[in-house]
């Protein structure tokens, strides 16, 4: 991990902590535990790998601390949460930058990506019908390419 990676997962941890007590709700060791993996993830986990994650740092965190953790997480907007199509609810820190997800329909795998192209497509699509982008999601749904 690089300093830019650590600060970045310290600059996280920090937003997910100050989060939970905007709402009242104590860091305890296995919320600590939790906003440690969700600072750390690289990836779009469920809340089952959450758990178990969190509980290779605390053993003692509780599913149930999972799910009412990310749901103040989420109501504070500081964890996009992922309803993709046929899959539990996947859940990413915030501050990411903007990007859309192609998800491998086999594998359930998400890939982030960004195109310029299509955002500003999305951006000359809503000016013609009169309107500006506020935010949007785009979900790709894709089947890798057999050798043909």
């Amino acid at each position: 991990m690089t300093v830019r990676d650590s600060d970045l997962v310290e600059d996280r941890a920090r937003e997910l902590e100050d989060a939970l007590r905007a709402k009242g709700v104590r860091i305890t060791r296995q919320r600590a535990a939790l906003i440690e993996v969700l600072s750390r993830a690289e990836d779009h986990p469920d809340a089952t790998e959450l758990h178990r994650r969190a509980q290779d740092i605390d053993a003692s965190v509780s599913l149930s601390t999972v799910y009412r953790t990310l749901s103040v997480l989420e109501q504070q907007n500081v964890v996009h949460r992922h309803a993709f199509e046929g899959a539990p609810a996947r859940f990413e820190p915030a501050d990411a930058p903007h990007h859309d997800h192609i998800i491998d329909i086999e594998t359930g795998d998400v890939i982030e990506f960004h195109n310029e192209r299509i955002e500003r497509l999305q951006a000359e699509i809503a000016a013609e019908l009169g309107y500006d982008v506020v935010r949007h999601r785009l979900e790709l749904y894709c089947r890798k390419k057999t050798g043909r």
